[in-house]
């Protein structure tokens, strides 16, 4: 045995401590690594960094990455110093007995699926800032989606698309206008394996199209007790511009799309069975999967003799598809062409003619003209189908009414289940020790259940406000180094970067904004009158101050303007302190942002917000929501938990409905946000503010909590779609 393996021993009075060997030491911590359930763990977070603060925030907080820079014997002297030995070993204990614990939800609310798992697929998947296979919204909410079927017990498997460039990183020029950089991803540094076949084969699928043959092999990624498989096509055999397929997400031409979802969809199915994994339930999420079930009915036609009709039937009954934008634009069409030459193949495998299958993907499906759309093919090739939102049920119902013409509207088979955000992965330590303080023990176990919340109120109103200033402070924090770094990274002047670290007072109401910069969502409406908001922002006794990011698709031109307005804003001085832009928005700078801010704004042009959950993150760490009345806002504003612009109406014209809600806007700034933050009691306190503050958490945070969605689609789709008995939806 080398020095390094022999344990050490430590006396004190009370007992012997047998330390780790540097091998231990470096093997757990890399198991820890190695699973995605650090990621929402704090006291596990804190470990890795205390390993080297300084490379753990240079290295996008990846402990894989962090770890192999290590020696064992600088690990070992590393550990010896801040006495991590009994802090690593409580860690790896809590993983074992996290991924062997019986004792779950699932386990007396989902039985069925325990032999029967659903299969989750998803285009992408956001679980933590260092694994870039995520470009917004959609793939946070499929990362919480997975990360509370791991907290519930829900036996599910995650299936996905491994991008080795990710999505772009966002730099803005000198000109404010956003530049894309696409960097390669090390597969050494991401907590990945070769996914085995039973017989211990990397498992590779093959897709024929018209004009050859797709290979893709697959990566096994962690997430607690789910597993996520990652499809990646950069494999021997496949040609040049193919081994490119899957390096980027979002990325290229109508063609790179549809070949990216028939990997997806027809791909992911076959990665299954090649698993030897039979799923009870498979969840499309949004329409880029929806290939996936044709292949399905293709085994179930091979696998027990059935026809084409009865095999699509019982295929559909095991079908969910959750639909996420109301935007028409946001549904993937393709030209008939496209289909056949790389549907083709399957088709005929299945049986039908071409008119067959794009009458599958039609509305109208003997209209020749129209083209195979993604999402007319998941709702016709499931039986349960969802709106993300109360308010987008409607909507979707009324968007694809034409499918089921011989139904009145409010019979469409299109029901609702309300995004949520995944409570322990964006709630902010501080505020985590707060709630243990206050809220009954193992409340986190339980914070799908309103009455958990209510001891919010309990809580000493001083003791709150405390709290969200230090998260506000280490926003502004965080800030200052962002900003300072872009102006350095741009070669400007040494007083604007030193002006820089010093930006923005934590004592100023602080407003945020930070999301995709499509235009619907209106990122400058804010600015709809200048002078106007200006004199609000330099009011001297009562001052605001804005934070602004997010980025745009890199052909949305207009999406792109409208960063180059607002990131400029820093050189007007009526705006010079007053308003910022921080690059490259991704979770990192998103969980600082919703940690920190005092209100957080959302002026989406209703009712094209599907759900959006930015602002529920702010609910679980005290900031209040100001936003348009739509999306999960529609359902969750009361009067006393937040502030609303607008009526809950829109004009038929665009240019009315932005008026009109601009002037709203100002209003409910100068008349509630801007006089509720400065009104002051004798302790100094914005008493009505925390009062409304408590009345966010209280009513919101378990309502909107992905623990709740996870259980929602559980009783609702998983089990009667596995065959189980539940509180059923209409069939078609």
């Amino acid at each position: 045995m080398s020095q390094l393996d022999t344990p050490i021993e430590v006396e004190d009075s009370q007992t012997v401590i047998t330390e780790l060997t540097p091998q231990a030491l470096y093997d757990k911590l890399m198991a820890l690594a190695r699973n995605l359930w650090w990621t929402w763990h704090p006291e596990v977070i804190n470990l890795f960094r205390d390993l080297d603060p300084i490379r753990w925030r240079q290295l996008d907080h990846n402990p894989i990455a962090l770890l192999r820079e290590f020696t064992l014997e600088r690990l070992a002297t590393r550990a010896a110093e801040m006495v991590l030995h009994s802090r690593i070993n409580y860690a790896h204990r809590r993983l074992k007995e996290y991924l062997n614990s019986k004792q779950v939800w699932a386990a007396t609310n989902a039985g069925v699926l325990g032999a029967a798992p659903v299969a989750y697929f998803s285009a992408e998947f956001g679980i933590h800032e260092s694994i870039q296979i995520y470009s917004g919204g959609l793939g946070v909410l499929s990362g919480d989606h997975i990360k509370s079927a791991s907290g519930l017990g829900v036996p599910l498997v995650g299936v996905g698309l491994f991008y080795d460039q990710g999505y772009f990183k966002q730099h803005l020029d000198e000109n404010g206008y956003q530049k894309e950089e696409y960097l390669d991803t090390k597969v050494e540094d991401l907590p990945m394996e070769p996914a085995l076949t039973p017989g211990g084969e990397p498992v590779e699928v093959r897709i024929d199209t018209r004009n050859g043959t797709l290979l893709a092999r697959v990566w096994l990624m962690r997430v607690g007790r789910v597993p996520l498989y990652l499809l990646d096509c950069d494999v021997e055999g496949n040609s040049p511009q193919d081994r490119k397929l899957t390096s980027r997400l979002y990325g290229g031409d109508e063609r790179t799309r549809i070949r990216q979802e028939l990997v997806l969809g027809v791909g992911g199915v076959r990665v299954l069975q090649a698993l030897g994994i039979r799923p009870g339930v498979y969840h499309l999420n949004e329409g880029h999967s929806a290939f996936g079930p044709l292949e399905v009915v293709r085994q179930r036609m091979h696998d027990d003799g059935l026809g084409f009709d009865d095999a699509l039937r019982e295929v559909a009954r095991q079908t969910v598809f959750t639909t996420h934008t109301p935007v028409p634009a946001g549904h993937d069409r393709f030209q008939g062409p496209l289909v056949e030459e790389h549907l083709g193949p399957l088709r005929e495998s299945l049986g039908i003619s071409y008119d067959q299958l794009m009458g599958l993907g039609r509305v109208e499906p003997q209209n020749h003209d129209e083209p195979f759309c993604m999402t007319v093919v998941g709702l016709r090739l499931s039986r349960r189908a969802n709106a993300v939102s109360a308010l987008h049920g409607h909507i979707s119902r009324r968007m694809w009414a034409h499918l089921w013409p011989w139904r009145v509207e409010e019979e469409i088979p299109i029901g609702h289940i309300t995004n949520g955000v995944h409570v322990p992965s964006w709630l902010a330590w501080q505020m985590r020790q707060l709630y243990d303080r206050h809220f009954p023990a193992g409340w986190i176990h339980r914070m799908g259940e309103p009455e958990v919340w209510q001891f919010i109120h309990q809580v000493d109103p001083g003791e709150l406000w405390e709290t969200h200033h230090a998260l506000k402070n280490l926003l502004l924090s965080f800030v200052r180094r962002r900003v300072s770094r872009q102006c350095r990274r741009r070669a400007e002047r040494d007083e604007v970067v030193e002006a820089a670290r010093n930006v923005l007072n934590p004592n100023y109401l602080t407003i945020g904004f930070g999301r995709r910069f499509a235009t619907y969502k209106r990122a400058a409406l804010v600015f709809a009158n200048e002078e106007r908001l200006a004199r609000l922002l330099n009011n001297p006794e009562r001052p605001v101050q804005l934070i602004f990011a997010g980025k745009a698709h890199p052909k949305d031109e207009p999406g792109k303007h409208l960063i180059q307005r607002i990131s400029n804003m820093r050189h007007d001085p009526r705006f010079q302190h007053r308003v910022v832009y921080l690059e490259d928005y991704d979770i990192n700078v998103c969980r600082h942002m919703i940690q920190g801010v005092d209100v957080w704004l959302n002026n989406p042009r209703r009712p094209l917000e599907a759900s959006g959950t930015s602002g529920q993150k702010v609910v679980l760490n005290g900031g209040l929501n100001m936003s348009i009345l739509d999306g999960w806002w529609a359902e969750a504003y009361d009067g006393e938990n937040g502030f609303a612009i607008g009526r809950g109406t829109s004009h038929v014209s665009d240019e009315i409905t932005d008026a009109r809600d601009a002037e709203s806007l100002y209003q409910v700034l100068e008349h509630q946000v801007i006089p509720m933050f400065y009104e002051r009691d004798v302790d100094g306190l914005p008493g009505r503010w925390i009062k409304r503050m408590m009345n966010s958490i209280s009513t919101l945070a378990w309502r909107f909590s992905a623990h709740r969605m996870v259980m929602d689609y559980t009783r609702t789709m998983y089990v009667p779609a596995a065959g189980g008995l539940s509180c059923d939806m209409d069939l078609r």
